[in-house]
């Protein structure tokens, strides 16, 4: 099935220009057009059209992933009450036992909190424990070695511990995305309520309404 997702401002990345009341056209997992709603939806006529409030751009990429994954733990909802809604680290994640006793869930559920940050791909490096890379690919996330992160940064933002959010600590969207869009492409999306590029840099990823995985929905927060 064809979709076309739309939204005010298409944010495309590799250096083109914003596309004010852009849309991105998807076929299947893969990116068929983008540009101007017209065009594309004038060129694609009986798609489907997803439409999202401010910002549609590439998919974002998380390099922090395996640690957000190994030195953190995601509460379970039904734990509320007892560790909060937050994630767990240091003297509290330690408090919570064994490992084998909560690693897999605690991982599920960050692969989710991740999702809804407008994350499609994570870097992990050589050495990753296997079963965390099959969990990832499951979650429908991409994994990306290092040295296959196009948009990664020259250094690190700065900071002590890894960050949930893709857009903490950079000047552009572009250096937090996956790849650009390309048709022909993994058609990797990330919608977010804001404005403009600088409203959603300062809103940070947790204004993120919808995240498109390989042309599937993983996450609607609306």
């Amino acid at each position: 099935m064809l979709t076309i997702h739309a939204a005010a401002l298409l944010l495309p990345g590799g250096g083109r220009a914003p596309v004010p009341g852009g849309a991105v056209a998807v076929r299947d997992a893969s990116v068929a057009a983008f540009g101007p709603y017209e065009d594309v939806s004038a060129a694609h006529p009986g798609a489907r059209v997803r439409r999202w409030p401010g910002v549609l751009t590439p998919g974002l990429v998380q390099r922090d992933a395996v640690r957000l994954l190994t030195q953190w733990y995601f509460p379970d909802p039904r734990e509320a009450d007892a560790l909060g809604t937050e994630p767990l680290t240091g003297a509290a994640l330690a408090a919570l036992g064994p490992e084998d006793t909560w690693r897999a869930g605690s991982v599920r559920r960050g692969l989710h909190r991740m999702l809804r940050h407008g994350t499609t791909a994570v870097t992990a490096a050589p050495g990753t424990p296997p079963a965390l890379l099959t969990a990832v690919r499951r979650s429908g996330l991409a994994v990306l070695g290092p040295a296959l992160d196009p948009s990664a940064p020259a250094s690190a933002p700065a900071g002590d511990g890894p960050r949930l959010d893709p857009l903490a600590g950079v000047a552009a969207v572009s250096d937090a995305t996956a790849a650009p869009l390309t048709v022909g492409g993994r058609a990797d999306l990330a919608a977010f309520d804001a404005p403009d590029e600088a409203a959603l840099l300062a809103a940070g990823a947790t204004s993120c309404v919808a995240t498109i995985a390989a042309g599937r929905l993983a996450y609607r927060g609306r």
